[in-house]
């Protein structure tokens, strides 16, 4: 696979030699183990794949390599290029503007850019209506498109659907910016709506099955469908993809579900009239983090902590899976752990932030090793990883030195390969 220049401030020696043993002696990929450093008092499972993924790097490369090319040019994001508040924020300090929130609202005016302006479309892609924007201003978006390649792949598989007389079915956030770029790219070919989860999937089956009015389909569907969507007609044949960092077996149950329903209403005789199996269009990166973490929560452990953004998709489904099996704490990087022994983390239920006292089950020395499960989502630097490992030693003074216990795992590892 391709490698890109990312800058050292958010890579990680301690991250790096810890992949590099796992890529050595696994370089298929095919064991999803978690590794265990065992620091004594102290010990952090880590599951097999984790941090930056291909179209973070990707996009990452693109926007440090137009700032270092264009010196002196006012060179903007249309939005924030990926959902991780540190690498934001350092694109913030090197110059890069953002032109739109999470949202989609205007925070600088757009239409005051001129063609000498640089724009980089983000890591989730945009609309088509953004771009024929963009393209109107005279401003040139092709060679500063850091839309990651697994989004422009569910594009592609939408574009096939339409081919083929289909109507798509989106599982995604609505108001996520990828969701809102891939409803945009179908629904200019297709018949499309969006289901945020399970229990809206099955309230577009009863509008299939005419057991809710089709008048208040338009009310409750609001915004998730695209222009002239007529129920009678376009949801007699259709496919679903998704936003790339759904939980998979989310997809996987809402498709199976509505194939089921079409196969009720239909015959499953004809279900392939009806129902376009079009697999998991989630990214390899999606896939490969969340079976990794899956995998190493079969592990037990005293508590996890998730790091990463906040309005992290991806990441905020890593925190979904680990709160199922343990105390769990999804906090942004080392600075939400505190010198008392708290932590601040945010709740996705709340949506806000909560602080914990003494959340570290701490034992004598005598009692077994503390258990930690640290993870993080597709969009967060490595350097964070080790630096929020680093603040957790802290409260464990009689802990290994860290190179000695690499030096350990890479041992343990190659003689289990033996």
């Amino acid at each position: 696979m391709k490698s890109f220049d990312v800058p050292s401030r958010f890579q990680s020696a301690f991250i790096a030699q810890l992949k590099a043993i796992r890529k050595k002696n696994d370089p298929r990929k095919r064991d999803f183990e978690p590794a265990l450093l065992d620091f004594g008092p102290v010990r952090f499972l880590i599951p097999r794949h984790f941090g930056f993924c291909y179209g973070v790097e990707n996009a990452i490369e693109i926007a440090y390599r137009t700032l270092d090319e264009n010196p002196g040019k006012k060179v903007y994001f249309l939005g924030e290029m990926i959902h991780n508040p540190v690498v934001n924020q350092d694109l913030l300090a090197q110059g890069i503007r953002f032109l739109q929130d999470t949202k989609g609202k205007e925070l600088l005016p757009i239409d005051e850019l001129t063609p000498e302006d640089i724009v980089l479309i983000p890591a989730f892609g945009t609309s088509l209506q953004m771009k024929d924007r963009l393209d109107a201003l005279g401003l040139s978006t092709k060679e500063y498109d850091t839309t990651c390649p697994f989004v422009v792949k569910v594009w592609n598989k939408a574009a096939q659907l339409s081919e083929k007389g289909f109507s798509v079915v989106v599982h995604g956030k609505p108001s996520h910016e990828e969701t809102r770029a891939t409803f945009s790219h179908a629904a200019h070919q297709s018949p499309t709506v969006v289901v945020k989860d399970m229990e809206q999937a099955g309230r577009l089956a009863q509008y299939i099955n005419g057991e809710l009015p089709a008048a208040d389909f338009h009310e409750e569907f609001a915004g998730q469908f695209s222009e002239g969507f007529d129920l009678a007609r376009d949801l007699v044949k259709f496919g679903v993809v998704n936003q790339t960092t759904m939980l998979a077996s989310d997809t996987q149950a809402i498709a199976r579900y509505l194939k089921s329903v079409l196969a009720t209403k239909y015959g499953q005789e004809n279900i392939t009239e009806h129902f376009a199996d079009t697999r998991d269009t989630l990214c390899y990166a999606t896939n490969d983090n969340q079976s990794a973490n899956i995998k190493m929560l079969e592990s037990k452990a005293d508590l996890a902590i998730v790091v990463g953004g906040y309005n992290s998709s991806n990441t905020s489904h890593l925190m979904e899976l680990a709160e199922e099996k343990l105390p769990s704490y999804f906090i942004e990087g080392p600075e939400c752990i505190h010198d008392d022994k708290s932590l601040t983390s945010f709740d996705l239920h709340s949506q806000i932030e909560t602080t914990t006292r003494s959340f570290l089950p701490i034992r004598d020395s005598a009692q077994a090793p503390t258990d930690i499960v640290l993870t993080c989502g597709a969009s967060c630097p490595d350097r964070l990883v080790e630096e929020v490992l680093l603040k957790l030693l802290q409260f464990f003074p009689e802990s290994r030195n860290p190179e000695a216990v690499l030096a350990h795992y890479q041992e343990s590892v190659e003689t289990a390969v033996k």
